[in-house]
């Protein structure tokens, strides 16, 4: 498991690939591999670490999610913010995501928790850290990820135009002094965790908010709706 940038979508890669040439990010590959050595478990697994990128390629992005970092639960992460693999039990944040999206646009609450139509649509769902060890939240924070990930919003922000960001808490909300506000949507709110989703996310009006702008550009708007698990193709890792 490494950053190496023969793993990145194509036209990412001509983006990010030198980036990963990096010191700092040889340097995550190095702390990567070793902490393997020593047995421990990281999230997702090496070739899903860049799914977002391979699903949502720069051209087809439309709307962009950001997340802090992977679940850290086995069976959990597959390279997606808030997506968990089918039949994986929908995590809290994402109860409350899909609560808002029902609330906002009429759509109900599918019966599981992967997001990966959404991406196929052109929602970049972007993780600020790529990689996680099993059972601790944010272990990986510090390690370099946080550089390459502002490098691909740098990237969005500079060659496209009329896209839409969707910050929810602190963390996220930190990225937002990479994106041009005149360029750019960008919508914030309070993260959708159960600690703060009814302190502003219920009731943000994002989902329609977004498909509102995209109209106003003459796009069509995003389906937010997912099918139902048994319509969902397999996960390629």
């Amino acid at each position: 498991m490494s950053p190496e940038r023969g793993a990145l979508e194509a036209s990412w890669h001509a983006r990010l690939g030198d980036y990963l040439q990096r010191p700092e990010m040889q340097a995550l590959a190095a702390y990567l591999r070793a902490e393997l050595a020593t047995g421990k478990r990281i999230y997702p697994p090496g070739p899903e670490i860049f799914a977002a990128f391979r699903h949502a390629p720069f051209e087809a992005v439309r709307v962009v999610i950001l997340g802090q970092d992977p679940y850290h639960g086995p069976g959990q992460a597959h390279g997606l913010c808030f997506s968990v693999r089918p039949g994986v039990r929908t995590p809290p944040s994402l109860e409350n995501i899909f609560k808002e999206i029902q609330r906002d646009l009429g759509i109900p609450r599918p019966d599981h928790g992967c997001l990966t139509p959404w991406a196929d649509r052109g929602v970049l769902l972007l993780n600020s850290v790529l990689t996680v060890e099993e059972g601790h939240a944010a272990a990986h924070q510090g390690k370099g990820w946080e550089g390459f990930t502002d490098a691909a919003i740098e990237a969005l922000n500079r060659e496209r135009e009329g896209l839409v960001f969707l910050l929810w808490g602190a963390y996220a909300q930190r990225k937002g002094q990479l994106i041009d506000k005149s360029r750019h949507c960008v919508l914030s709110s309070v993260h959708p965790s159960p600690l703060s989703a009814h302190r502003g996310f219920i009731g943000c009006g994002h989902f329609s908010a977004a498909n509102h702008y995209l109209a106003s550009r003459g796009q069509p708007s995003l389906d937010w709706s997912l099918p139902a698990r048994s319509e969902l193709p397999p996960i390629q890792s």
